[in-house]
């Protein structure tokens, strides 16, 4: 997961993170690269979301909904602590980041212990 550069071609989409269609399940838009590019998996956010500033964080809990008292606006240099302090609370399954245009950016898991 890079950021596309510029005079890449991309794709701009529109994405709804959730397998089912219910009201907190929010369609906003993401750009792709056109052409294949590695998948990014790690156990850390992409350097460059330090850069998402202000994003858009909130978690969602086990049912997919929206935990209004997880959601926060951060810098980006803020947003891995963020992600710790809300997915500590045993009521929030995951967190979704966004930039401040509501673009989905990633969804990051719990750990599996």
């Amino acid at each position: 997961m890079q950021l596309i550069a510029e005079g890449d071609e991309k794709l701009v989409l529109s994405y709804r993170p959730f397998a089912a269609p219910h009201p907190y399940a929010e369609t906003g838009p993401i750009f792709l690269h056109a052409r294949e590019c590695p998948r990014y998996e790690r156990d850390c956010l992409p350097p460059w979301f330090t850069h998402l500033t202000p994003a858009i964080i909130r978690g969602y809990g086990y049912n997919d909904w929206i935990r209004y008292e997880s959601g926060e606006v951060v810098a980006g240099s803020d947003l891995a602590v963020t992600c710790r302090k809300i997915l500590a609370s045993p009521c929030v399954a995951y967190v979704h980041i966004r930039s401040k245009f509501n673009c989905f950016q990633c969804r990051v898991d719990r750990a599996v212990a």
